[in-house]
């Protein structure tokens, strides 16, 4: 792995942060004890969500300590141009609900532009990363990889497309042409939050989208797919993590995905019909396939 230089220390610790979160995920997952709240936003989050971002920011002040750090959980750290990015447990819905499907999330950024991404699904027993120049592998550690490869499928009615919910389309006001999108593709199913992701980079995925993300959820994510060879942007088309949500694909289907999620334009005469879910799944071009 040709990783650029002056990034290969910090991919590496990265790696070893994310070996001391999944041993503390692996000792708490479907742990009788674990302590779940509701935070303000009406998310949850476990003592294992703040057992982990703990964990990484000691182990960054004392290998990074000139490094800022922005956490799901904590207060931002620290200033300058360099900034660490967790997401301690992506997926906690599901870690708190015994489904295996969650992640630890850790990004590098320097300036505005993501330069190291590290995803550990450890119940799942995988493991993505990335940095700028240096290629996406997925493996079990530096030594043990994979190299990272988008798809190549071209047209959008061969497209597989995943994602993680189909309310939020609607609160986003963007149901219709959400609707539109699954109506257009030959297949879809929610994997869900960073894995939809992760399968774009990995060519098994076409097209991953959410309309609403925060930054921590998206940085890790972000360079991995770009450097697998796709495309990352906003719902919108703007390149970076800074939203409104994320889209991601192989690159070839992404200006036609981007036109179907466009915002309406005030004339447009398209009237959602009555409920959340008849706005998303029919769209404005009626019911999709059956699968």
């Amino acid at each position: 792995m040709a990783a650029r230089k002056d990034l290969t220390d910090d991919l590496r610790l990265a790696h070893v942060l994310a070996d001391n979160a999944d041993s503390i995920t692996l000792a708490r997952f479907r742990a009788q004890d674990l302590r779940v709240e509701t935070k303000p936003d009406l998310t949850e989050v476990s003592d294992a969500d703040t057992a982990v971002e703990e964990a990484i920011r000691r182990l960054l002040g004392s290998s990074r300590p000139r490094d800022a750090v922005h956490g799901e959980e904590g207060e931002d750290t620290g200033w300058g141009p360099r900034r660490w990015v967790i997401d301690p447990i992506d997926g906690t819905a599901n870690f708190v609900r015994g489904v295996p499907v969650w992640a630890t999330l850790i990004a590098l950024m320097v300036e505005d532009r993501v330069e190291v991404g590290v995803v550990s699904a450890p119940m799942l027993g995988r493991r993505w990363w990335a940095c700028t120049d240096g290629g996406a592998y997925t493996g079990k550690s530096l030594m043990n990889a994979s190299r990272m490869q988008v798809s190549q499928v071209s047209t959008l009615s061969d497209a597989f497309l995943s994602y993680s919910s189909l309310h939020g389309w609607v609160g986003a006001e963007r149901g219709l042409q959400f609707g539109d999108l699954m109506r257009s593709v030959w297949r879809t199913r929610a994997f869900g939050d960073y894995w939809s992701h992760m399968l774009v980079g990995e060519g098994a995925v076409d097209i991953s989208v959410e309309p609403e993300l925060a930054l921590h959820d998206m940085a890790a994510l972000d360079v991995i797919v770009r450097e697998a060879g796709g495309k990352a942007t906003s719902i919108d088309g703007t390149p970076g993590v800074g939203g409104p949500g994320l889209l991601c694909t192989n690159g070839l289907l992404h200006d036609e995905v981007l036109e179907l999620l466009a915002e309406f334009d005030d004339e447009d005469p398209a009237e959602p019909v009555e409920t959340e879910e008849s706005v998303i799944i029919v769209g404005r071009r009626g019911l999709p396939p059956g699968e």
